[in-house]
């Protein structure tokens, strides 16, 4: 997959760049923070296994056009097959799940704030399962400043009983398992010969054929399907995963995987917007004072990052890049 950028030697070519990416950013920034939102709809008429698959095989089928038109290819080998669907199961398939649950027992903007201690499983992940990843002054403080954060979002001092308290624990399991995912994906899926877009597309698949054969079990059919239901869970795929793919490695391309990570910081504060404006949500001040201090640890714990990814990590739909990771790495 390439991006086309103008001819650097046009005057207006670096304003017309900057413009791009920063479109880009904005839209990916929107995108991604509300589909907390598209979720929450979701809930009204579907089972949050039918909501995770109805965005996995929405997000599939852009990604597979794409990698029609790029002359890409799914990745062959049994191997490589067995190590996208775990990642599927940890990347998608549970994290989708659990997000619903979650968003029937707590706001989405709090789910929204949740998904942002994504980068803090990631990094604590990582150092234990990852040789080439090593604590640091910084991260450690990083690690610890963004899970008091989650303490305060919990609002500990007035306990955590209740569905609230269940609701936060569903979805901070599903920021877990993107923990758990990415660094798996990273050992064993990075440097297979395969682009991102290659290995995602595949990831989508074998995600959508776990969904095929779990959903029906666990989910009745609903019995009524409002279009305001279909189109909210459609966005949430062809959008939140098969857009956003294409803009997130657009702006790898034109601005560096480092200014792309930093979605993960805009992503909450959206969220947090579209749930109170959009839904008419409350939150409770301590929440978005926690989520301000995630946040922050998260940032310490990205900043200190100095570790990149091989060629052909799958981009886990929702969550944005390691930041040190290169746009080689992204060509398909």
């Amino acid at each position: 997959m390439s991006v086309s950028t103008p001819p650097t030697s046009t005057p207006a070519a670096p304003l017309s760049r900057a413009l791009d990416w920063r479109v880009g950013f904005l839209l990916l920034s929107l995108i991604w923070g509300s589909s907390f939102l598209l979720i929450k709809i979701g809930t009204e008429a579907l089972e949050p296994a039918q909501i995770a698959l109805g965005r996995m095989v929405t997000g599939a089928i852009p990604l597979v056009a794409v990698l029609l038109l790029t002359r890409g290819r799914l990745p062959r080998g049994l191997a490589t097959w067995a190590h996208l669907s775990v990642a599927a199961f940890f990347l998608n398939v549970v994290p989708f799940t659990l997000f619903g649950y979650a968003e029937q027992l707590i706001p989405s903007a709090l789910a929204g704030i949740a998904n942002a201690t994504t980068p803090l499983f990631t990094l604590a992940v990582s150092l234990v399962v990852l040789s080439d990843e090593r604590p640091t002054r910084r991260r450690l403080v990083g690690l610890g400043v963004g899970f008091l954060g989650v303490l305060v979002v919990f609002g500990v001092w007035s306990g955590v009983a209740g569905a609230g308290g269940a609701g936060m624990l569903l979805a901070l399991g599903a920021a877990l398992c993107y923990g758990i995912g990415t660094p798996y994906a990273r050992r064993f899926l990075a440097g297979r010969g395969h682009s991102s877009l290659e290995l995602s597309t595949g990831q989508l698949i074998t995600g959508t054929a776990q969904l095929l054969v779990v959903t029906p079990l666990v989910a009745d059919a609903p019995e009524s399907l409002p279009w305001r239901v279909v189109l909210a869970v459609t966005a949430l795929g062809a959008l939140g995963t098969g857009l956003a793919y294409v803009l997130m490695y657009g702006i790898i391309r034109q601005a560096g995987a480092t200014v792309a990570s930093t979605v993960t910081y805009v992503a909450p504060v959206v969220a947090i917007a579209a749930g109170v404006l959009i839904l008419g949500e409350t939150l409770s001040w301590n929440q978005p004072v926690g989520a301000a201090v995630i946040i922050l640890g998260a940032a310490l714990c990205q900043t200190s990052a100095r570790r990149r990814p091989g060629r052909g990590a799958p981009l886990t739909p929702g969550t944005s890049p390691e930041p040190g990771a290169s746009a080689q790495s992204s060509r398909s």
